[in-house]
């Protein structure tokens, strides 16, 4: 494998921390060619004194302030607002890592696959917002898409080598959350804080909010039609509160492969990367003998409506998705902020979905229309 150039835009959140560590285990097989980050920049700051990227884009009113703090010789500080696009397309960059959250991930995302860069990306929502278009745009510029989110990456390494029409299901696994044991109505009793005590992975608050009302498996659930070319009915989701199996894949003749491993966001991350190559991670094996049993259940559909809801608009499609996400994104914000009870965000979500007129095969201008026209809703809602 000869030396890969890597952009990671959002390299300060968790996975862009976790991506760095895979890239610190591997000298000489990567250079880091850019970095983004939006809040945290006395990491960056760190980040670019020890990776010396020719480029690193942050909000304009910190642009001056890490002028000053760094060598601007070496790195070009860029705006993140405006001038994306000029590190994503560089001539010299091999790999983008979206390991930003959000809709804010479309934009870079298309001009990668329009650059022709590989592309491994953590965020659901670009996928969930407009999936067509990406796979679209991915086939057109013969740009490859490697999953970084653990199940989408399990998913793919079960079907390598395999051919799609032999595949009959994907089962989706989950760990269920922070409430998979809490009874329903104590839901509202909790605090943020013990909502956001995901038991097996270490997340940004907004995700770790989706995961327990299951929205999070929902998106996964639209991401997977769009990167596996699946029908929604031929994806089922599976509680599996050990999160040992990531995902399995059911062919046709009844066999099922399952991708296993450690609770460790660094695996599926290095697959990316060294990506067709495996190279050994430093990680502890499964101990198969301190493993004391791996359970499986149905999805509580009545205690976590937010997967159902998500199912309902993977199977109509269109813009409603882009609503779905929009919506979700404005009500779990309005959660953090102590403006609504835990279960609105459920309630409030369903409401601006049903009142939604589907756009059906969206261009990039609708669905960015439907984007704005569900924030705004949303906001009227919460307002009233």
């Amino acid at each position: 494998m000869g030396c890969k150039r890597v952009v990671i835009l959002g390299s300060t959140g968790s996975i862009g921390i976790n991506t760095l560590k895979v890239i610190d285990r591997f000298p000489g097989k990567f250079q880091i060619v850019g970095l983004t980050a939006y809040n945290n920049v006395q990491l960056l700051e760190k980040q670019i004194n020890k990776y010396k990227p020719p480029f690193v884009a942050v909000r304009p009113e910190r642009m001056e302030d890490l002028k000053q703090r760094i060598n601007t010789r070496v790195t070009k500080i860029l705006n993140v607002e405006k001038e994306l696009e000029k590190v994503v397309t560089l001539k010299s960059v091999d790999i983008v890592v979206i390991a930003m959250r959000g809709s804010e991930a479309l934009a870079p995302f298309l001009i990668a696959l329009r650059a022709g860069k590989m592309v491994a990306p953590a965020n659901k929502e670009a996928l969930v917002m407009a999936g067509d278009i990406i796979m679209r745009e991915s086939h057109r510029y013969k740009a490859p898409i490697i999953p970084i989110d653990s199940e989408q990456s399990a998913i793919f390494q079960c079907l390598e080598g395999n051919k799609h029409h032999e595949l009959k299901k994907i089962h989706l696994t989950a760990s269920g959350g922070a409430l998979l044991d809490v009874p329903q109505e104590r839901f509202d009793r909790l605090s943020i804080k013990q909502i956001l005590r995901h038991p097996r992975w270490s997340m940004g608050q907004k995700i770790t909010v989706d995961s327990a009302t299951l929205m999070n498996k929902g998106f996964e659930v639209i991401e997977a039609k769009w990167l596996f070319d699946l029908d929604v009915q031929d994806i089922q989701v599976v509680i599996h509160p050990e999160a040992i199996i990531h995902s399995m894949v059911e062919f046709v003749d009844g066999s099922i492969i399952a991708q296993m491993g450690v609770t460790d966001m660094c695996l599926p991350i290095q697959y990316a990367l060294t990506y067709p190559q495996r190279l050994g991670s430093g990680l502890k094996s499964l101990d198969f003998f301190q493993i004391k049993q791996l359970t499986f259940r149905k999805p509580d559909f009545d205690k976590f409506p937010c997967l159902s809801l998500a199912i309902y608009a993977a199977r109509r499609g269109g813009t409603l998705p882009c609503v779905l996400n929009a919506a979700d994104e404005e009500a779990v914000g309005a959660f953090l902020q102590k403006r609504i009870s835990f279960t609105e965000i459920y309630k409030i979500v369903e409401g601006i979905v049903m009142k939604h007129t589907i756009g059906k095969n969206p261009d990039l201008e609708e669905i960015l229309d439907a984007d704005r026209w569900a924030r705004e809703k949303t906001r009227e809602v919460m307002d009233q």
